[in-house]
C-alpha cells in the first residue's frame, strides 16, 4: 500500500505505533495519505497529502488507492456538523469538513468502493471566504469539547478547529498553530483586524494557541471547549472569569 484514503468518519493518528500513545491528529473521511512505512501487521506511518502532517495509524482505517486518485484533491466537502454517508449497507456519521472524493450527483468513489451522500456539501473551489461564512461555520461548533489532536465537533483542539473551518472556506492551512502563524499576511494592529483573521498567542517564546477573530473585540477558539471570548491588544480575556489567559503574539490574514 503506497497511497490510501480514510474510510471511517475520523481516524486517530498517533505519535508512535501503539493504541496507548499520544493522538497528535485526526484525519477525516475522504482525506488521503501517502504510506511511508509499515510496522508489524497493523500499523503504518502516513503523511497526509493536504498538509504534510505525519504520524502512525492502523491500516484498517484506510482504503488503498493509486497515486493518481490520491493526487486529485476533492472539491466537495460535507457542510453540516454531522452528516450520513452510506457504503453498501453501512452508514457512517461523518463530521463537518469530511472530503467527498470523486463526488457527483450523490455518488462518489472511495478507492474501489462506491459511497452515497445526499446531505449538504460545499464546493471548495467556488467558496468566497467572508464574514457570513466564518460566522456560519464557526458558531455551529460552539461548546464542542477540547480534545488534543482532535478535528471534529465531538472533540477538537485549537489548531484543528481553525484548520477545518478554513478547509470549509476553501483554504488549506497547516496542522499546528505555529505552522499556521507562518502563513498569511501580517495584521499589525488589533484595531485593523477583520472577521476571519487568525490571532496567535504565546507563552513567552512559543506559539501555543490560535483562534478565529469574529471582529476586533471577539474571538472564537477551542479552550476547554469551543467558546467566544474577548480579545484586547495584550491578549485573550476569559469572559467567565475576567482573567487574561493568553498573551497576543500575532494576527494573520489569509484572504
Amino acid at each position: 500500500m503506497d497511497y490510501a484514503v480514510v474510510a471511517v468518519p475520523a481516524a486517530p493518528v498517533r505519535r508512535k505505533p501503539r493504541h496507548n500513545k499520544e493522538m497528535v491528529n485526526q484525519l477525516l473521511f475522504g482525506e488521503t495519505v501517502k504510506v511511508l512505512k509499515a510496522r508489524g501487521d497493523l500499523w503504518v506511518k502516513v503523511r497526509s497529502l493536504h498538509d504534510g502532517y505525519e504520524g502512525w495509524m492502523t491500516h484498517t482505517l484506510l482504503e488503498e488507492i493509486d497515486e493518481k486518485m490520491a493526487s486529485q484533491q476533492s472539491a466537495f466537502i460535507t457542510a453540516d456538523v454531522m452528516s450520513i454517508i452510506s457504503i453498501g449497507d453501512k452508514k457512517l456519521h461523518v463530521p463537518a469538513g469530511s472530503s467527498l472524493p470523486f463526488f457527483e450527483n450523490g455518488i462518489g468513489k472511495l478507492g474501489k468502493l462506491d459511497y452515497y451522500f445526499n446531505g449538504n456539501a460545499y464546493n471548495r473551489n467556488t467558496q468566497q471566504p467572508g464574514d457570513a461564512l466564518v460566522r456560519e461555520f464557526t458558531t455551529a461548533w460552539l461548546n464542542a469539547p477540547y480534545l488534543w489532536g482532535g478535528r471534529t465537533p465531538l472533540g477538537v483542539d485549537c489548531s484543528g478547529f481553525t484548520q477545518v473551518i478554513f478547509k470549509l472556506s476553501g483554504i488549506d492551512l497547516p496542522r499546528d498553530a505555529w505552522q499556521q502563524a507562518q502563513e498569511g499576511k501580517v495584521v499589525k494592529k488589533l484595531s485593523e483586524a477583520q472577521t476571519g483573521d487568525l490571532a496567535f498567542f504565546d507563552d513567552k517564546e512559543e506559539i501555543v494557541h490560535v483562534g478565529i477573530l469574529l471582529d476586533n473585540q471577539q474571538i472564537i477558539h477551542a479552550s476547554g471547549k469551543v467558546r467566544i471570548d474577548t480579545i484586547e491588544k495584550k491578549g485573550l480575556i476569559n469572559t467567565d472569569t475576567g482573567k487574561r489567559i493568553y498573551r497576543l503574539k500575532a494576527i494573520r490574514r489569509y484572504w
